[in-house]
């Protein structure tokens, strides 16, 4: 089995509340690893993780519209502290690329919302798809939308036939009048609908 080389946080998001912020600085502090909080101007932290070898991982959280946002780049060598940034990554649903380098190869995955959503092998000149995240449920609502467009399309044009067969039939100039307006109306709907 490959050995784990390192593991990277590429512009990776936590967006956490006031709670959700007391809940990771306990989480943090782990038996080997050592948590220290740094108050930043405008209300921020820096919250930096330091395992016993030595290794450190900043999280700069910044106040933004009441939640604290932290924007992680990094790459960690020491398995310990790696797996301890991957709980909290996944608890408080992080979003990003994680890639976990290995020798002659990478695993690039993409988090959003805390769950793995794509997994790419990336090799020197050559990326192959592992995993990709489908919602079959929201493919399945799309479809069944697009039937319901159909519908109205095809029921427009029998509507738009039938005023077509009665404008010919007509001679009165005030009724072909007020049957050209329903075209109109019944044309641009048809315009939005094949949009």
């Amino acid at each position: 089995m490959a050995q784990r080389l390192a593991t990277e946080y590429v512009k990776a998001t936590l967006k956490l509340s006031e709670t959700q912020m007391k809940q990771f600085l306990h989480m943090a502090e782990e038996g080997q690893v050592h948590s220290r909080v740094k108050v930043l101007g405008n209300g921020g932290q820096e919250i930096v993780l330091e395992d016993h070898e030595g290794e450190e991982v900043h999280f700069p959280f910044h106040r933004r519209e009441g939640f604290y946002v932290c924007e992680l780049t990094c790459r960690l060598v020491n398995l310990h502290l790696a797996n301890l940034v991957r709980r909290l990554f996944l608890s408080f649903k992080g979003e990003g690329i994680v890639n976990r380098v290995y020798a002659g190869f990478t695993m690039s995955y993409v988090y959003f919302k805390g769950s793995v959503r794509k997994i790419v092998e990336v090799r020197e000149n050559q990326s192959q798809t592992i995993y990709q995240y489908k919602n079959t449920l929201q493919e399945m609502e799309d479809v069944f939308q697009m039937r319901k467009i159909e519908q109205q399309i095809t029921q427009l044009k029998r509507s738009v036939n039938g005023l077509l067969d009665l404008r010919n039939a007509t001679c009165n100039q005030e009724e072909i009048a007020k049957i050209d307006e329903q075209l109109r109306t019944h044309t641009v709907t048809l315009f939005a609908l094949e949009a």
